[in-house]
């Protein structure tokens, strides 16, 4: 061991470089197309200057279901690779969904005198995105508990 170096404490895992990268892989390659397939959906169903962003709330309202679903589900699995957590929550979801448009469409709203419109699109992100998370999560064990019983999901 090199005079500089600290020897690390018993029983202490030093980080897997090799593991690490393929992680950040995983979320890179998921967020780039979860970021695409948000960009899709900005480019089919786009919103007009002082609108209501209808494509944004639906892209986290889906994106938080899916999140919800997914990560509850993932709780009863049997295995998991040690990848599919990021490359699906992290990466893909957590690049579809964009909570950084919803504040920059909030803030647009308001500066162009659209109040009403930036307090209800506000408001309804949050009750959306907290519904889809909680839909997503009571489907994801309602699925559990009818395979544990014996029931096809």
């Amino acid at each position: 061991m090199p005079p500089t170096a600290t020897p690390s404490p018993p029983g202490h895992r030093t980080a897997d470089r090799h593991g690490t990268w393929t992680v950040l892989a995983a979320v890179a390659v998921g967020g780039g197309i979860g970021s695409a397939a948000r960009y899709g959906a900005g480019l089919l169903w786009p919103t007009p200057e002082g609108t209501f962003p209808w494509t944004t709330l639906s892209v986290n309202a889906s994106g938080c279901l899916l999140i919800g679903l997914f990560l509850t589900g993932l709780t009863t699995a049997r295995r998991e690779h040690r990848l599919l957590r990021p490359l699906v929550s992290t990466g893909l979801l957590g690049g579809f969904t964009t909570f950084s448009t919803y504040t920059v469409e909030v803030r647009d709203l308001l500066a162009g005198g659209h109040t009403g419109t930036a307090l209800g699109y506000l408001a309804a992100t949050v009750a959306a995105a907290l519904a889809g998370v909680w839909s997503g999560s009571a489907t994801a064990r309602a699925v559990a508990v009818r395979r544990r019983r014996g029931g096809r999901p």
